[in-house]
């Protein structure tokens, strides 16, 4: 199989390296086809870029798959939804997802996704498990994880619906996806990932892979920890919009209320 990831990113250079790493690092009988899409970084995150696509052109870095090709450039986007629409229109493997520039993959991850599907080969999409991290790479908010992943393992998407509690980086899709649910909404800044689950769940059962696949930064400058009352806003629309009882979404708004006082507390 093929695997594209899709990295946007945006003046991310202290957390960028531990991100590209974590792609091209990954270890077994798979192509990796890595796609970095930058905003016009102001940092140093473009020679961070070139320093690892000049060590993939000379053959400096040990590869551990059946090849890696990165593809990347710099220009002004629209919005993160819409330079991962970049990526998808470039992308041509047989898995894809992306991951945010200050987000990284577990130790196998790959290895664990492509068994997956070759398992489950009438299942278009799956989702795992995954840790929250700070800007040291430490755990924290550990009870939050724990309580995701209840959800996860007892997925409907009912329960999708009142909750978000698929998590970004540890999702992957067949090329399929692409073809039958399109792109993001470049429209939504915050939960344009939340909208293509529910789009994806209202036509196909996820594969829920009960294993660490990878790992979230929360961090000061990071979108869900400073603006979360407007990301909870945002989704408990897209939950009036995909529900058809007209009491899931009180249960959400229920469910958010809760969430930011908990927020409140530990912020």
């Amino acid at each position: 199989m093929k695997i594209t990831i899709i990295t946007p990113s945006y003046n991310q250079a202290h957390f960028l390296p531990k991100t590209i790493e974590s792609v091209i690092s990954q270890e077994g009988n798979f192509e990796i086809e890595y796609i970095i899409i930058d905003g016009k970084s102001s940092d140093n995150s473009i020679e961070i870029i070139k320093k690892y696509d000049r060590l993939l052109k000379n053959n400096k870095l040990q590869i551990k798959c059946n090849g890696i090709k990165l593809i990347w450039w710099s220009k002004k986007d629209k919005g993160q939804a819409d330079a991962i629409n970049q990526g998808f229109k470039k992308a041509t493997g047989d898995i894809i997802a992306w991951i945010n520039s200050d987000d990284y993959y577990a130790k196998n991850t790959f290895t664990k996704v492509q068994n997956n599907f070759i398992l489950n080969p009438n299942n278009l999409w799956l989702t795992g498990y995954c840790n929250i991290v700070n800007e040291y790479n430490q755990k924290i908010q550990k009870y939050i994880t724990k309580y995701k992943n209840w959800w996860l393992n007892h997925y409907s998407y009912n329960k999708l619906l009142i909750t978000n509690f698929i998590r970004q980086p540890a999702t992957f899709w067949r090329k399929e996806i692409l073809d039958t649910i399109g792109l993001l909404d470049e429209k939504l800044d915050f939960t344009m990932d939340y909208d293509y689950w529910l789009r994806i769940g209202k036509k196909y059962q996820p594969v829920v892979v009960k294993e660490c696949l990878s790992n979230f930064r929360i961090h000061t400058q990071s979108k869900g920890g400073l603006e979360y009352k407007k990301q909870f806003s945002e989704d408990l629309n897209l939950s009036i919009k995909y529900s058809k009882n007209k009491i899931i979404p009180y249960l959400h708004s229920i469910h958010n209320l809760v969430i930011v006082l908990i927020y409140k507390i530990i912020k």
